[in-house]
């Protein structure tokens, strides 16, 4: 049985390489055999555990990075974490809560449970300025 569809391998082939296969990559897997499919897309599933792997360590090490500016901000003399924030965030404009994501997102850290709960936190902190 195969576990392969068209549909889902070019699901795949975004989510390995982060855009889908067009032209050659196309040419080639229209080429192949349902069993060279099948060997194609097994073979892709297993680089996608490895960019999993790859791209959890790399928002390790960025929410690592994050945690330590919030301490440096501390250090010098920021009274709490949000202050620290507050100051971290005052360089920049924010007009609307996707630009406070696209702030997180920057620093790596997005799609982290951190992340996620920074962006709400951030809302309550930093002044949303309307566009006029």
């Amino acid at each position: 049985m195969y576990t392969y569809t068209t549909d889902l391998f070019s699901d795949l082939h975004k989510d390995v390489y982060g855009y889908r296969p067009r032209g050659a990559a196309m040419e080639d897997w229209n080429s192949r055999t349902p069993r060279q499919k099948n060997e194609l897309f097994n073979a892709l599933c297993d680089e996608l555990e490895e960019v999993t792997r790859d791209e959890k360590r790399q928002a390790d090490r960025n929410l690592m990075e994050f945690t330590g500016e919030i301490l440096n901000m501390i250090e010098l003399g920021a009274k709490d974490r949000e202050t620290a924030l507050r100051w971290m965030t005052q360089e920049h404009e924010f007009h609307s809560e996707q630009d406070v994501s696209h702030w997180v997102w920057s620093h790596g850290i997005l799609f982290t449970e951190y992340g996620k709960q920074l962006v709400k936190d951030l809302l309550k902190i930093v002044e949303i300025k309307e566009v006029v």
